[in-house]
């Protein structure tokens, strides 16, 4: 594990969790496997405030446990944790694919960590309660809801034993309980009742999340080569893909072109309909390679290559890392390498069609900042004559991928990093300008004049709003860096997943 995925686990458990349990996070971070007086030993913190942080921690599925011969060994998967920076990417997926209550109902579960569907259902209504009344739901449809998204498979049930082992190998469970509606009319009303799931527990499915975004991003680039009725064809054959393939098979298995023109004329994409050969064409002859014909038998058979279509869309990536930090030239070179697998020094300079000195002075950057990579090639046409040695110049994508994905956790860690130092700086002013929101809306609602709210409104100088309005502006780039960092992290760690 590298110092900077550590870091970055242990300054997101820091901000969501407290520092106690990202003490004991970091102790789980720096070895392998430990137990309760291990950790206790290193951190010399009380027994009782570890198991809290312990309990925490196993409830939202960072950390696991097994029985072992003499103890209990807690380890921990810093891929969890750093699932914290996608929540907002999650929540905007639940909202555009199943509304507003879905969305509310993920927000609670990732709250929580895990937590009865009864409860889900509750706490989600009593929040749709403090907005407007046309976006008021009864229970009934929001226990509706919650199904929906337990037969989509976006929520599972939290298994347990009372053997701790069978802990970690655990498969998931779809099946859903039998509530009582009339029991959670009556909760919600403030009375008693039993719903009928109290042991039954539920928590987020990230891997059909990390599913729909790895989807995501490839009707996303086909999309942006070609345009929106490629980018819908290839979503369609997305989900063709499921229901004859494994969703993580490295390739699918064929897809007859009858399943998708069925599948295109039950969409409102006219042109798609009508011109459907053309773009199964397009996108088969495209070098992004992300559809292969396999089969010319009843109009054909498509098959989606997931492991050549993340190498394709990795290869561009740092490309484009390439070119945004040395220049268009070193990406030149770089592009050049790539396609000749193994180059001299003295056809880079030819081909490139780049100065000499320029051009040499430009691959060794690339090779000092590890980019690519050099290899000796003795040759000898004389059994006693010296060997002669030729450098020749190629890339080890998946090196080159290891180190990028470790410099998306350092920036990750600075972004988060300088986020909390401007809060921290600015917190008088920040909290000085929530008091005044509060109090101004607190008058609205008690039907202040218009000359009362100007004056709560000058409480606040003109330098404190401008200097505010440059601070919140920093940390929206900020949020919106971290956003941008994490799409490029989970397109490489996409990579090597295939890999």
């Amino acid at each position: 594990m590298s110092l900077h995925l550590t870091k970055l686990c242990s300054v997101l458990l820091l901000e969501h969790f407290g520092p106690i349990v990202q003490v004991v996070g970091d102790d789980l971070l720096k070895y392998d496997r430990r137990t309760l007086g291990s950790i206790r030993s290193t951190s010399k913190m009380p027994l009782n405030k570890i198991k809290e942080a312990m309990c925490v921690l196993i409830k939202y599925g960072f950390v696991v446990h097994q029985q072992n011969e003499k103890s209990i060994e807690y380890a921990i998967y810093p891929d969890r944790i750093l699932m914290i920076l996608r929540y907002p990417r999650y929540m905007f997926l639940m909202k555009s694919l199943l509304g507003d209550e879905a969305e509310a109902m993920l927000e609670e579960l990732l709250r929580q960590g895990s937590e009865t569907a009864s409860e889900v259902i509750i706490k989600t209504y009593q929040k749709l309660q403090q907005l407007p009344a046309e976006r008021h739901k009864p229970v009934e449809v929001l226990k509706e809801k919650f199904e929906s998204l337990v037969k989509n498979q976006f929520f599972q049930r939290c298994l347990s034993s009372e053997n701790v082992g069978d802990m970690i190998s655990e498969k998931a469970d779809f099946n859903l309980p039998d509530l009582n509606v009339q029991a959670l009319c009556r909760l919600v009303n403030g009375g008693k009742a039993d719903p009928g799931d109290s042991k039954i527990y539920w928590r987020v499915n990230f891997d059909r999340f990390t599913q729909d975004l790895r989807d995501q991003i490839m009707s996303s680039a086909i999309t942006k080569r070609l345009d929106d009725n490629a980018g819908e064809l290839m979503r369609q054959m997305l989900n063709l893909m499921y229901l004859r393939t494994a969703p993580w098979e490295a390739t699918s298995n064929p897809i007859p072109y009858v399943e998708i023109k069925d599948a295109v004329r039950k969409l409102n994409y006219p042109l798609l309909i009508q011109y459907l050969d053309q773009y199964l064409c397009l996108i088969e002859e495209d070098t992004c390679q992300f559809l292969r014909r396999v089969g010319d038998s009843g109009g054909g058979q498509f098959s989606i290559n997931m492991k050549e279509a993340f190498t394709q869309l990795t290869w561009t990536t740092l490309e484009n890392i390439v070119m945004e930090r040395f220049g268009s030239k070193a990406a030149r070179i770089f592009r050049l390498v790539r396609t000749k697998k193994y180059v001299e020094q003295e056809q880079i300079q030819q081909l490139a069609m780049i100065p000499a000195k320029e051009a040499k002075h430009l691959t060794y950057t690339l090779l000092q900042e590890n980019y690519i990579h050099v290899q000796e090639l003795k040759k000898s046409t004389v059994s006693n004559a010296p060997a002669k040695i030729f450098f020749l110049f190629h890339i080890d994508l998946n090196q080159v991928v290891g180190m990028e994905i470790n410099h998306c956790y350092h920036a990750l860690y600075n972004t988060i990093q300088r986020r909390d130092h401007e809060n921290t700086v600015n917190k008088r002013m920040i909290e000085k300008h929530l008091r005044v929101q509060t109090l101004t809306s607190n008058l609205k609602e008690h039907g202040a004049t218009e000359e009362q709210l100007n004056d709560i409104a000058e409480m606040m100088t003109p330098s404190e709003k401008l200097e505010l309005s440059k601070v919140q502006d920093i940390i929206k780039k900020l949020g919106a860096a971290e956003l941008q960092i994490d799409e490029t992290l989970f397109l490489l760690t996409m990579y090597l997943r295939y890999h």
